[in-house]
């Protein structure tokens, strides 16, 4: 039986391209709102964070499955 992608059993929202995109006007508008260097690392650091257990790691954890 042959498994099927992690993204082709998830909603629009929740695809590479909106969790990017979504990560991407996140830290635009940090830094649009704060205009705070420190703020916006901060919150590039759970950017990052975020992109890394979403985008690397639960689809590596899916494939070992």
């Amino acid at each position: 039986m042959e498994k099927n992608s992690i993204w082709s059993q998830k909603p629009w929202w929740c695809q590479p391209w909106s969790i990017l995109l979504t990560g991407i006007l996140v830290i635009t508008f940090s830094w649009l709102f704060f205009n705070s260097l420190i703020i916006t690392t901060f919150v590039l650091a759970g950017v990052v964070l975020w992109w890394w257990l979403f985008l690397i790691f639960a689809p590596n954890a899916y494939e070992a499955d």
